[in-house]
């Protein structure tokens, strides 16, 4: 970091860095590991990897179902992480808590259940172009099966939703979802929810949010924002994969019938049919993923603890260091909001002709973990006119030397493909 440019932080970093053992490890002999793939997938503090482990260690058993101990056991942990999700999100009720496997299942539950029971052919989802793919294939699958249209809400050139384009839409559509991601994988873009949750319901629409780059990074109150629905995943927030959650209004939730039949799903089961058990259980069909579920209350415990005002605190200024870094570059198309208050702490970028791919493995050879592709997002890299991006995003560990280890690699790289 600049002697220049002092960044004053909302917490001590090394002490937050040590508490992550794959953070202590070398990217290779004498070369420091820079993990800045955290939209993909954060890393895990050791508490989280203990308490699962203590889980399958000392007390795994099946919840819900047995009466003996370990089961017993099993059931109050797992459902002691659903309160501790409530709490964290601001949910009314446990019973609006439903664990999925991430994001993407928690929205494909939505269109095949709430969606296939409320759609009429010729209805609208109202999306946006930034959307990540697992907002935009349901909902086309859900328009060849149903009839229904899917209409995009376009962006400005800064990277912000057109508020305008989307008030027109709605106000000259039946619309009956709006359905748009809190923050943007891509352009960092912090979306105004409760202005759109407010819109789309006096429109008469419901409104879905895909949480999985906010929760990570900022308070969420799903009350305060008036979201219908509310997805994010565990992987994210320094949980487990395969962990995640679809937050609903409680109403909406017992009128939507569930999606998976199976065990614990149930209330009743007779040769001639069955009945449904109570809210959130109708959605969890089977077995559930009980480590991962655990995993991630444990997740949620060490964010609180640290605080969520914190830790957006600390990612906006890493941000804002981070684009008057970038931006020096030559070469350099930095996508999104250049306000670092509009925006999360992603940073996807083209660096003069570099193709991405290429760039992603020079970066890599300095101990530079990054992200090459079009992240999920095919149709908002085609608005650019580029088929992919180099992405590099931050998180609570990540520290303001990291940012200068990542521009020094792009000035090695620029003299490295300079023909």
């Amino acid at each position: 970091m600049a002697e220049n440019n002092p960044i004053v932080l909302p917490y001590d970093v090394a002490a937050v860095r040590a508490d992550f053992p794959i953070l202590q490890i070398e990217h290779s002999p004498g070369v420091p590991l820079v993990y800045l793939d955290n939209a993909a997938s954060s890393q895990r503090p050791a508490s989280v990897i203990d308490g699962m482990t203590t889980y399958y260690r000392t007390y795994h058993a099946n919840v819900h179902r047995g009466i003996h101990k370990l089961s017993e056991q099993a059931t109050e942990a797992y459902e002691e992480a659903r309160k501790k999700v409530r709490r964290f999100i601001n949910a009314g009720n446990k019973r609006e808590v439903i664990f999925t496997r991430g994001t993407t299942e928690a929205i494909n539950l939505v269109a095949q259940t709430w969606g296939r029971a409320n759609f009429q052919p010729g209805d609208v989802v109202l999306s946006t172009q930034m959307e990540h793919h697992a907002n935009i294939v349901p909902w086309q699958m859900l328009a060849a099966e149903k009839g229904i249209r899917v209409l995009y809400v376009p962006i400005t050139g800064d990277g912000l939703l057109d508020m305008t384009a989307f008030e027109r839409m709605l106000a000259n559509n039946p619309v009956k979802l709006v359905t748009v991601m809190h923050g943007s994988n891509v352009l960092g873009t912090i979306n105004p929810i409760r202005d759109i949750a407010d819109k789309a319901h006096a429109a008469g629409a419901l409104l879905l949010v895909d949480g999985a780059q906010s929760v990570p990074h900022m308070p969420v109150d799903v009350q305060a924002l008036d979201a219908d629905f509310y997805a994010f995943s565990g992987h994210k927030m320094v949980g487990p994969t395969g962990s995640g959650i679809l937050y609903g209004k409680r109403d909406i939730l017992e009128a939507m019938p569930p999606w998976i039949g199976g065990g614990d799903m149930i209330e009743r089961v007779t040769f001639d049919g069955s009945t449904w058990n109570e809210l959130p259980y109708k959605f969890e069909a089977g077995t559930p993923s009980i480590a991962e579920g655990i995993g991630l209350g444990l997740a949620v415990d060490y964010l609180s603890e640290l605080g969520m005002e914190r830790v957006h605190a600390h990612e906006q200024a890493l941000t804002a260091y981070a684009l008057e870094r970038l931006i020096e570059i030559p070469g350099l198309t930095l996508y999104g909001p250049q306000d670092a208050s509009q925006r999360g702490a992603v940073m996807a970028f083209s660096l003069d002709r570099i193709h991405p791919h290429d760039l992603a493995q020079v970066l890599d050879a300095e101990g530079i973990a990054v992200r090459a592709g079009h992240h999920c997002a095919q149709p908002l890299h085609s608005l650019f006119s580029v088929g992919a991006t180099t992405r590099a995003s931050f998180y609570l560990y990540n520290q303001p030397a990291e940012v200068d280890a990542l521009v020094e690699a792009l000035y090695n790289a620029k003299k490295r493909f300079t023909i």
